[in-house]
């Protein structure tokens, strides 16, 4: 009769345990999203905020003006050249812009890749607002193919009422391409072993 006890002790530990397993598992999995979302929300680590067109047309621009430095790179080995058409833009605070970049398929091949972005200093990123970007999307190039990628931000006005933000007179926004999961791998393992 001591048994029973125990095999039912032996058998709830044991489902408590997996149950505990799996919701580690689930927590890895979440983890990157629910990071995404903190960024995001933060700005932490120079993460842009991304707005809607309802929401970048009631803001009104100040006086105050603020200089944003653009740079572009691709990562090791993708056969693309990417890079900023104008090296800075000076606009007011809260007025809308917009800047090109220039990326070039230099492989014989259809290649898919995405932009990872971020603001230096980090700090800004909370008040530096996309309203259209490039990296919001997958970008499929032909073999040889030449596009302009359009960028549409603003700078919050709220920037200069965060004393960690006020004086900053310079921002930096920086995108460097990465070729999608899946790719066919022709052109990239060239390009990796000539670089």
């Amino acid at each position: 009769m001591a048994t029973l006890p125990a095999a039912n002790a032996n058998r709830r530990v044991g489902l408590i345990a997996a149950g505990l397993a799996l919701a580690m598992l689930g927590l890895g999995f979440a983890a990157v999203p629910l990071y995404r979302i903190f960024c995001q929300a933060t700005g932490y680590g120079g993460t842009t905020q991304r707005v809607d067109e309802a929401t970048a047309r009631d803001v009104r621009t100040i006086g105050s003006t603020i200089t944003v430095r653009f740079d572009g790179n691709v990562e090791r080995g993708m056969p693309w050249r990417f890079g900023p058409e104008q090296v800075s833009q000076t606009l007011p605070i809260g007025g809308r812009k917009m800047a090109f970049f220039k990326a070039k398929n230099l492989s014989d091949h259809a290649i898919t890749g995405q932009a990872g972005f971020n603001v230096q200093p980090e700090q800004a990123g909370k008040y530096f607002n996309k309203v259209q970007c490039f990296c919001f999307t997958e970008q499929t190039l032909q073999a040889g193919q030449e596009v302009d990628m359009p960028v549409v931000y603003y700078v919050d006005p709220a920037i200069l009422n965060d004393e960690d933000t006020r004086d900053i007179q310079e921002i930096t926004l920086s995108y460097t391409f990465h070729p999608t999961p899946g790719q066919p791998s022709k052109a990239l393992d060239r390009a990796r072993t000539a670089g």
